[in-house]
């Protein structure tokens, strides 16, 4: 359990991280003229991912749920993959990445990258770690209750990007 809630603690560190690549974006964003849609819905992917990171650990601790060593160690190594990917994006976008939607007038669509094989590979990442994180310790409601509330999100969140990047 103590190997585990060092993981959860670095994915939170990770996603401050973001956050302060985020703000940083933001900024430039806005003082380039950047307008942010969806703003109603950024709020419910806040909770849901901060639900994620209490609720594994909580589900494990609560449950006695174990850790299995086929599943935990291949789901460590999806949660590995989903952050190579999500950097991956971040650094394909430069400072057009964004945890919200922000589209600075003028500039052009990212074709390179990730972005050469899916129009939104972070969202890949997330789905990917949103399932893997919980069941890296077998926490599978967790996991399931993810899934589910992010599956609504993200229907929200890309057709408020994809409204927004076709302006």
């Amino acid at each position: 359990m103590s190997a585990y809630l060092v993981l959860i603690g670095l994915v939170v560190l990770e996603r401050l991280a973001e956050l302060a690549v985020a703000r940083r974006n933001l900024a430039w964003a806005r003082s380039r003229g950047g307008v942010e849609y969806g703003r109603r819905h950024y709020p419910w992917i806040v909770v849901a991912h901060v639900a994620l990171l209490g609720a594994a650990p909580a589900e494990v601790w609560l449950l006695g749920r174990p850790f299995v060593p086929a599943l935990g160690w291949l789901m460590l190594a999806v949660v590995v993959l989903a952050q190579g990917l999500r950097w991956w994006c971040v650094g394909t976008l430069g400072r057009q990445w964004n945890t919200r939607v922000v589209v600075v007038p003028g500039m052009p669509l990212v074709h390179r990258g990730p972005y050469r094989w899916l129009r939104h590979p972070n969202y890949v990442a997330v789905v990917a770690e949103g399932l893997a994180l919980p069941l890296v310790h077998s926490a599978w409601l967790t996991a399931l209750a993810f899934a589910a509330a992010n599956a609504v999100l993200l229907t929200v969140r890309v057709r408020v990007e994809d409204a927004a990047l076709s302006r």
